[in-house]
Formats: C-alpha cells, structure tokens, sequence
C-alpha cells in the first residue's frame, strides 16, 4: 500500500469499513510516514439480507449462506442493546452466544473495542466513539464484519 500511495500520490483513497482494522493500520500509516494523502472510509456495502459483500460469500455452501446472516444480525442486536445502555461486558457475552447458537465457531473476535484505534472499551458502557468488530468461521469460511457502536443517550 505505501509503494502504491507514494507511485499514485493521489489526493484522496477510500477503503472500506468493512476490514476496519486496515482502515485505521492504513491511517496510521500515512499518518506515519506523512503520505499526503486523504484516506477516506467507504461504507460497508450489504447484501438485501444484511450480510456484507465479500469474495469469500462465495465459499459458502447453501446452509451456511443462510447461517451467515446472523453475523450481521448480531453486531446490530449488540449496538441496539449499547444503545439501550447495555453494559458493554453483558453485550459481548450476548454475541459471542448467539454467534455460537447460530452455528459460528471458532470465534476469532466478537468486541466492543474504541472506534480510533479499536483498543479495549474499559467502562462499563460506550461513552465515546466505538466500533462492535465481529471475526468468525462457518464451516471453512472466515467471514467478518463490523458496525458502530453507539453510546447510550444522555
């Protein structure tokens, strides 16, 4: 990536929310090395169901094609109940369950994590900018995905 940004030098790139880790290894990258470069996040795109677009949905047998849903469904039940003011303890145990009730295992990740550099929320709730990042196998397939996570209100 650092070849590619100091070869193109353009003004502006977008990656994608879905692998937020690159996208924020990428910032810092730039930041580091003081690339002038822009680099912009691209909404996760879904399919109609909700799970994310990735070449490895193809690596998904029918069942688990259908299975697969639930990873999505989970991380937006999670940040329903972050919202509600859930603790964030109790929330991450809720979908490390339900991943594994839905079929997924093993469980790479599954966390309520700091939206700026995804380190570990240490309060009992969201009180700043998070991020619900999600890493888990169906059969031979690594799938992830990642979705806000919103502080409660008030």
């Amino acid at each position: 990536v650092t070849k590619l940004l100091l070869q193109v030098l353009p003004d502006v790139t977008v990656f994608g929310e879905k692998d937020y880790q690159q996208l924020l290894t990428i910032r810092k990258l730039v930041r580091d090395l003081d690339i002038p470069v822009e680099i912009l996040a691209g909404a996760t795109v879904r399919e109609a169901d909700g799970l994310a677009l990735s070449s490895r949905n193809a690596y998904l047998s029918a069942d688990e094609r259908e299975t697969a849903v639930h990873l999505s469904q989970t991380l937006r039940s999670a940040a329903a109940a972050l919202s509600r003011g859930e603790t964030v303890k109790d929330v991450e145990l809720a979908a490390v369950a339900a991943l594994a009730e839905a079929g997924f295992g093993p469980l790479d990740n599954v966390a309520v994590r700091d939206a700026r550099d995804l380190s570990v929320m240490t309060g009992p709730a969201v009180d700043r900018p998070g991020r619900i990042p999600a890493a888990a196998w169906l059969g031979r397939t690594r799938l992830i995905d990642n979705l806000p996570a919103p502080a409660p209100p008030g």
